[in-house]
């Protein structure tokens, strides 16, 4: 892999160091932060020029950045992030796309496109960025690095500019387990806890079913290697076997999540675009103007599944289980690819329908990157059971930190 610095990753909007205020567990470590989190003294650009001009610098630290700060961890800069994050490609209309350096030629994915670069790049050794629909499990995957987003509220997003507060959480990139489970442990703010067996490995066949074939089948070997663990059950189920009823991945996805995402991210920053008709991307501005005119009537259907979802999933799940499937349906597609109409509804409409399992069962859950494609990489997800974070963290290790 090519040897990139601060300025050919592209990954940066700006660098700085601000050292730790003491040591603690992240004692030696680095990391960046993605650009809709505040930072002190810093004005947070949230992926827009317009949006930079028109705010003031932040007065304090996003509480996140305290955490790592007073754990001992050294912060090195703040990084692109996609336009008002409303985007899984990393293609940025006003800073540019960030290197992908596993795949050079090809997008790094989004919306948390700058974190993943630059740990990508080995330029720090963790990273901040969120994750709604999955701006940090999608980037990790086509970058080749861990990725994780937790349990939805267990971080605080305090000083985290607003989404969608139904999925939008904090994640955390990284290249080694060890170091995504301290910064996690500090970030949930918890314990060190005994390693608990794993217990079930239930694939999610919707996922599997709708990913492509040279996706499935780079990834048999990593299934096969599961199945061959001792006192570890591993079995296929659907949606549908989990609910009890005849729901599948894309009723999550069209349902629950976007109705709720589409209400809460024009309540975020709809008031802002109408009054001030800022510039935009021209992805982003098409994209904003459909959730501009959602059907708003369809809410509490959305929410009451939302809901259901979450309740059927938490109470099928014991601790022990984990949820394995593909993290995203489609390699990493080439820079421009989704300029193309048809290109961008599929890759969206798959990759959405895969993420929004977590998403809408507030669910943690880790991208590992176990495979390759063409040289390309992919990541398999883990999901653990609502507030079950730890346990995904130790059950990683215990099956893949051998292999990466």
């Amino acid at each position: 892999m090519q040897h990139y610095t601060f300025d050919s990753s592209k990954a940066f909007v700006s660098t700085f160091t601000i050292n730790p205020y003491q040591l603690g567990k992240l004692d030696g470590l680095s990391f960046a932060v993605k650009d809709n989190i505040d930072v002190a003294g810093f004005k947070t650009s949230y992926g827009s020029k317009p949006w930079l001009d028109a705010h003031p610098q932040a007065i304090s630290h996003a509480v996140c950045v305290e955490q790592l700060l007073n754990a001992g961890a050294r912060c090195l800069g703040k990084t692109i992030s996609d336009e008002f994050t409303y985007s899984l490609d990393g293609e940025s209309y006003f800073y540019g796309t960030p290197v992908n350096p596993k795949a050079p030629e090809r997008i790094p994915g989004g919306s948390s496109s700058g974190s993943a670069s630059v740990v990508a790049c080995n330029l720090v050794d963790f990273a901040i960025g969120t994750d709604s629909a999955g701006s940090t499990r999608v980037p990790a995957s086509h970058c080749g690095i861990l990725g994780m987003r937790p349990t939805l509220h267990r971080i605080s997003d305090s000083g985290v500019l607003p989404f969608a507060p139904s999925s939008s959480t904090i994640g955390i990139f990284a290249n080694k387990l060890t170091v995504l489970e301290k910064v996690m442990t500090v970030l949930l703010s918890s314990d060190e806890v005994a390693i608990r067996p794993i217990k079930n490995i239930y694939l999610l066949e919707d996922a599997w079913e709708i990913v492509d074939q040279e996706i499935k089948k780079a990834l048999e070997e990593s299934i096969l290697r599961l199945r061959q663990m001792k006192n570890i059950q591993v079995s296929s189920l659907t949606v549908s076997d989990l609910m009890g009823e005849k729901i599948n991945l894309s009723t999550c996805n069209e349902k629950a999540f976007i109705p709720l995402q589409n209400t809460e991210v024009w309540n975020a920053i709809g008031s802002w675009i109408e009054a001030f008709h800022p510039e935009m991307g021209p992805r982003v501005r098409n994209g904003l103007e459909h959730v501009k005119h959602s059907d708003r009537s369809i809410l509490n259907n959305a929410l009451c599944l939302k809901e259901r979802i979450f309740k059927k999933i938490s109470q099928f799940t014991k601790v022990g289980d984990l949820f394995c499937f593909p993290t995203v349906p489609i390699i990493a597609p080439l820079k421009g690819e989704l300029d193309v109409p048809e290109k961008a509804m599929d890759y969206y409409k798959r990759t959405m329908s895969i993420t929004s399992f977590a998403g809408v069962a507030c669910l943690p859950e880790i991208s590992i990157p176990v495979a390759k494609v063409r040289n390309i990489p992919i990541g398999l997800s883990l999901a653990a059971g609502y507030r079950q974070d730890e346990f995904l963290l130790t059950a990683a290790k215990q099956l893949f930190e051998e292999f990466l």
